[in-house]
């Protein structure tokens, strides 16, 4: 799948494609509806379709001090874009001179002449250009000045409107069961096998330390887990632990999955953790045997669940 920089013209192939517009991070229901009338419009059409995103996200660049809210990497947004269809991933760089670029200029300058899309799609509260005052009505007054054509997707409902905002409330509160109903899959989180302190290992249960990173953080906890080994596409079933180990000193914020049936070494591997089920919170024992009783508990009722 082709992965496009907007800042970069794009090739004679890809020209006259019909664009998904929007950040798309989670990729819910939601955006999946504005994406499949994208590819249902190029697939009429005979053209290449294209799914936007920004990174980083256009909050994240107004205020870089806010808590990480990201619910997947490029790269994880990229296989669920070639799994819908899509032709290719756009990647909006937002910087500086995007967010100063009028509405106007990014309809003419850069959907128009760089990128020569030949139509977009959008849900109903995009907003674009500087200050973000283009909405779809601006959108499709501009573009009609232009040749490009744009068509508007309604919001999805369930108990209410499917939104990353409500991905991220369940994914809190420690229901990823609703966050997967409102994803179509589990949130997972990927990462490098790190060397940790070996504190599972010591305990009977050898854990595969990856870091949180950019991700937002699900409630603390245990959760019953499957695994999987990126370069291998071997799948696992675990329980892990997020959180700052408040056993061990001194805190520090890790993923821990322990996997069951698996005595082989990860360190250094790329990984992909998905939460299914939320066990408990986590929490500190008096002793290392009650934190030790307390795991194989853990772990039955992670299998149990996964089973």
């Amino acid at each position: 799948m082709r992965w496009l920089d907007h800042r970069e013209p794009v090739s004679d192939a890809l020209r006259g494609a019909v664009i998904a517009l929007g950040n798309f991070d989670g990729f819910h229901r939601g955006h999946q509806a504005v994406a499949g009338e994208a590819i249902r419009w190029a697939h009429e059409e005979g053209r290449p379709s294209i799914i936007a995103t920004f990174d980083p996200h256009p909050v994240r660049f107004f205020k870089p001090d806010v808590p990480p809210f990201r619910l997947t990497t490029l790269e994880q947004r990229q296989e669920l874009y070639i799994a819908a269809g899509a032709t290719a991933m756009l990647v909006f760089h937002f910087d500086a001179a995007l967010a100063g670029t009028s509405a106007e200029d990014f309809v003419k300058q850069i959907l128009c002449d760089r990128l020569g899309a030949h139509g977009v799609v959008t849900g109903a509260d995009f907003t674009f250009g500087k200050g973000a005052k283009g909405d779809v009505d601006l959108l499709r007054e501009l573009g009609g000045r232009h040749g490009l054509q744009s068509r508007v997707v309604a919001a999805v409902s369930e108990n209410g409107v499917i939104s990353s905002s409500r991905v991220r409330e369940a994914l809190r509160a420690g229901d990823p069961q609703l966050a997967a109903e409102l994803l179509t899959r589990p949130f997972a989180i990927r990462g490098i096998v790190e060397h940790g302190d070996k504190n599972g290992r010591k305990l009977g249960y050898p854990t595969a330390n990856v870091a949180i990173e950019n991700y937002l953080r699900p409630r603390y906890g245990v959760y019953a887990v499957t695994g999987k080994v990126l370069a291998t596409g071997v799948e696992l079933k675990g329980a892990a632990n997020i959180g700052i180990r408040p056993q061990f000193a001194p805190p520090k914020e890790l993923l821990e999955p322990h996997f069951f049936e698996f005595s082989g070494d990860l360190y250094g591997q790329e990984i992909e953790v998905a939460f299914h089920h939320f066990l408990r919170g986590e929490a500190k024992f008096d002793s290392l045997e009650e934190l030790t009783e307390q795991m194989e508990r853990d772990c039955k009722e992670a299998r149990r669940l996964l089973s």
